[in-house]
């Protein structure tokens, strides 16, 4: 499998610190986001543990590495990393990774990042946010009548850290060549449209071009919270 990657990650015009991480491992066709969570102290070490994590574990896999369990065992370091940062409250971090093997993506999924995928033109979000807000609409859906305040829509109801016990997203997804796909934190999302991000995404330039643009974008549109991206094209399969 032949595979061109890229990835930028940029403190943008408001935060003090960047506490987003990447995962871009082209020896393992290791990719993915940490953004550790706002408003929580040690949020870029819940996110630095949780690449750790995954990264060692991929690395060291006996056979095909289990997503969902190397999922749990980031969620259970980042908890025991929040016993000594914030003992009281806790620290935690979105995870998003992917794993490309044998024209398969495998892909992990917990709180806001997402894994965007463009074929043929269409870009598809692989994701879906674990937020107050969409947890909202799936109870809606089931009949029950649930009332969300505005300001609190956003809010993770999932995140790596947690000490209730962690439900993961999981999905297999086959490649094609032309595939391209895209890796970001919600720094990316909350400021440039998904119309908009097809058109970037389908542009005829290197990863890193695209990736770099979008982060620029986002940042010239406030740069509100750290933006970082990864983009992997799928050249050639088995």
């Amino acid at each position: 499998m032949q595979l061109r990657s890229a990835a930028v990650t940029d403190i943008g015009r408001i935060r003090r610190a960047n506490e987003d991480r990447l995962l871009r491992d082209e020896s393992l066709h290791l990719y993915g986001i940490a953004d550790g969570v706002g408003g929580l102290p040690g949020g870029a070490e819940a996110a630095q543990c949780a690449i750790e994590v995954v990264h060692h574990a991929v690395k060291t896999a006996e056979g095909e590495p289990d997503l969902a369990r190397i999922t749990l065992e980031a969620n259970e370091a980042v908890a025991q990393l929040g016993f000594r940062f914030s003992p009281h409250f806790g620290i935690g971090t979105t995870l998003t990774w992917g794993l490309f093997r044998r024209g398969i993506l495998h892909l992990a999924h917990v709180g806001d990042s997402r894994c965007y995928a463009l074929r043929g033109g269409e870009l598809e979000c692989l994701t879906l946010d674990h937020s107050v807000e969409n947890e909202a609409k799936a109870r809606r859906a089931k009949g029950e009548l649930i009332w969300v305040n505005e300001q609190h829509r956003n809010a993770l109801t999932r995140c790596v850290g947690q000490s209730t016990p962690l439900e993961v997203d999981l999905l297999d997804r086959e490649l094609k060549v032309g595939d391209r796909y895209f890796f970001c934190s919600d720094g990316i999302t909350r400021m440039i449209r998904e119309s908009e991000l097809a058109d970037y995404m389908s542009q005829d330039a290197e990863p890193h071009a695209i990736v770099r643009e979008l982060v620029d974008s986002a940042n010239l549109r406030g740069g509100l919270d750290n933006s970082t991206g990864v983009v992997v094209f799928v050249d050639a399969l088995p």
